[in-house]
């Protein structure tokens, strides 16, 4: 690496560092073509945090789901095995409690210390965290388990090295759970988006329709439909 100084004041010096260009790789991820809702999500824009009760979920964000053409069928792609098969780390073929475990777009595959996989459930009317109650919980329990001994048996990273999660919202309505190392700090893993799965499991053996009653908290942008619904409602 070529350096440049900037300033050196005793013992402490500022460089510029020229890598070499086959150092010098950048991962990129091509969606073609992008839809408006994939434009808004990488556009910078002003964030709120909305409080949504049981029933804003029932009169606001459900119907506006089953308004929208949101397409999954990249996730059906994986499932069917038509994409991506290659890359599968684990599969429990079982339709009610089954999933496919493989390495997230956004993780090279190589360091560790950015792990970052995605468990897809077999499932498919499951949309989000909303849908889930008691009948869910050997699904759940199912992808903790044998996610957490894939991921050790494929890369020696233990249970308690591990941060998994759901998202609310999540960013696409077909039931998955994320696994990321925990030296990794993750887009999406703070707590206004964020819902560890073991946390998920003991809030619905407390009450199994724990999340048809809770009110749940997360950040939506300015551009997002949905935040345009809440502001319709009088909610933000």
């Amino acid at each position: 690496m070529q350096t440049k100084l900037i300033l050196q004041n005793d013992i402490y010096g500022t460089y510029e560092g020229y890598l070499k260009p086959d150092l010098n790789a950048v991962k990129t991820t091509l969606i073609y073509p992008a839809t408006a809702r994939h434009i808004a999500k990488y556009t910078a824009q002003e964030v709120f945090l909305v409080k949504e009760t049981a029933e804003d979920y029932q009169s606001i964000t459900l119907p506006f789901i089953e308004s929208q053409q949101f397409s999954t069928q990249w996730v059906y792609n994986i499932l069917d095995k038509k994409c991506e098969s290659e890359r599968i780390v684990f599969e429990d073929s079982d339709s009610a409690i089954g999933f496919i475990l493989l390495p997230d777009m956004k993780w090279n595959g190589t360091h560790v210390d950015d792990m970052y996989l995605v468990g897809i459930c077999h499932q498919r009317e499951l949309k989000s965290l909303r849908d889930l109650n008691a009948k869910h919980l050997p699904l759940l329990k199912n992808l903790l388990q044998k996610g957490q001994t894939a991921i050790m048996d494929k890369y020696q990273v233990p249970a308690n090295k591990l941060r998994i999660y759901l998202h609310y919202q999540p960013s696409y309505y077909h039931l998955h759970v994320h696994f990321t190392h925990l030296k990794y700090d993750a887009p999406g893993s703070g707590v206004e988006r964020a819902h560890l799965l073991e946390d998920v499991i003991e809030n619905i053996e407390l009450d199994g329709n724990y999340y048809q009653k809770k009110s749940l908290t997360f950040m939506l942008k300015e551009k997002d439909k949905l935040c345009e619904k809440f502001r319709e409602a009088g909610k933000l």
